[in-house]
């Protein structure tokens, strides 16, 4: 049996949802894989499992209070224990693009505030070199965000709007610009020049960050790939 790419996502998702230990401060990402670990989770809390989790969006919140896991907010704990979440795409040296659901900003909050990051992706989202396929989702104010994008395609980007006859709004009221850039083969300095454009509020450029990824497998395995930060 070849699973799809739902199935890939949900096979790596219980498997991280089993990293999550009884008393620990858990990072929810969002998304479609968050789904999956939420539903992975709320099976494990009726086997005797607690944590507290702290939700990367609202949709994540309301799905997490539907299951009736404990929830608490980023600002009542220093640090988490763990975060997991997906990605639109991962490099060799587990460099992540994420924003495709627009919560960008706060998942990255709560990433820096974890302990240990588990990225949970399927077999398409490893790639050679960030944005292969993906745009960089760049999170910006509304008010002058004609001059922000002009300032980005300055840095050499093709930055579209999201929904551009509706613009797309993130729980924080923002607007979201997905850019490509012609080479992300090192993508320190281009993430340290979008970050530094005013207007930008954060980027969807995750770089260094991630502990551990978890890839579902069609062949019904997952693989697990370490960060060596030495």
């Amino acid at each position: 049996m070849t699973l799809d790419t739902e199935q890939q996502k949900r096979l790596a998702a219980v498997t991280a949802a089993r990293l999550v230990q009884d008393g620990d401060i858990v990072g929810l990402g969002s998304g479609t894989t968050a789904a999956f670990l939420l539903e992975a989770l709320a099976v494990r809390c009726r086997e005797g499992l607690r944590f507290t989790a702290v939700p990367t969006s609202d949709d994540t919140a309301r799905c997490a209070a539907r299951f009736g896991l404990t929830l608490a907010a980023l600002d009542d704990y220093p640090e988490l224990d763990i975060d997991i979440d997906g990605a639109d795409e991962v490099d060799p040296a587990l460099s992540l693009i994420k924003g495709l659901g627009g919560a960008l900003l706060r998942e990255k909050l709560v990433a820096r505030a974890a302990r240990r990051f588990v990225v949970v992706v399927d077999e398409r989202k490893p790639v050679q070199r960030l944005g292969e396929r993906a745009r960089v989702p760049v999170e910006v104010i509304p008010f002058g965000w004609t001059h922000t994008r002009a300032a980005l395609q300055r840095l050499g980007s093709e930055a579209e709007l999201r929904g551009a006859e509706q613009p797309f709004r993130t729980d924080g009221g923002n607007y979201i610009l997905d850019c490509r850039f012609a080479d992300l083969s090192d993508p320190a300095p281009i993430a340290a020049a979008v970050k530094a454009v005013t207007g930008v509020v954060e980027h969807g450029l995750f770089l260094g960050m991630a502990s551990e990824v978890l890839i579902g497998r069609a062949d019904g395995t997952v693989e697990r790939l370490r960060a060596d930060r030495t």
